[in-house]
């Protein structure tokens, strides 16, 4: 018996969606194309089984309390697929667990990603690249995504590119702006930008 079979078999679904992902009666397109709201990261574990994790940063906060200054550990994860993409940040006093908490949450994050090719230099119809600009924030950090011909790569910040690439874009070109040294929000703003893909697509 395979892992992801006995973990299926020994999840006992807590949500109506839950219940209906183990009975094999929906399928991931269904949730995205309805707005289903995933609330088990099981769901993503049986319908993305695939699902590769990325640590992005893993740093030492620490916070005055009334019985002093206490230290934990904040993980910032990615999760993702050819085509989807999550991120999640938790925090915990030991890193283990810190990471593991921000995959789970990271899970529940996930979304498709509106892939194609939208340069002009190309147009070979494909899903190397994403199909128009897009724009994405989180607080001070603003990114544009920018299509690019087949063969240019992700021409962008490391970050940036570990975002990407997880979630299965080949070629782009980006620009940011605002203070792009703090890694979790330009991981975060990147992700935003994906996410903002299907509103102006929906409004096309």
């Amino acid at each position: 018996m395979s892992r992801s079979r006995s973990m299926e078999e020994a999840w006992i679904p807590r949500t109506k969606l839950g219940e209906l992902v183990q009975q094999g009666l929906i399928t991931l397109d269904k949730i995205f194309a309805n707005n289903l709201v995933v609330k088990e990261k099981e769901i993503i574990d049986v319908l993305l089984p695939q699902l590769k994790e990325d640590v992005v940063t893993i740093k030492m906060v620490q916070q005055m309390t009334a019985s002093g200054q206490r230290s934990k550990f904040k993980a910032v994860v990615l999760v993702g697929a050819e085509g989807f993409i999550g991120v999640g940040t938790a925090k915990s006093r030991e890193v283990g667990p810190a990471i593991r908490k921000a995959i789970d949450r990271a899970k529940l994050s996930v979304i498709p990603v509106l892939r194609g090719c939208g340069s002009g230099e190309c147009g070979c119809g494909h899903t190397h690249s994403i199909p128009f600009k897009i724009d994405g924030k989180c607080g001070s950090v603003r990114i544009r995504l920018i299509p690019a011909p087949a063969g240019v790569g992700l021409a962008c910040a490391d970050k940036v590119k570990q975002v990407l690439k997880l979630a299965g874009i080949e070629d782009i070109w980006s620009k940011t702006f605002g203070d792009t040294r703090t890694s979790e929000n330009l991981v975060k703003a990147t992700f935003n930008a994906l996410k903002n893909a299907h509103k102006y697509n929906f409004n096309l």
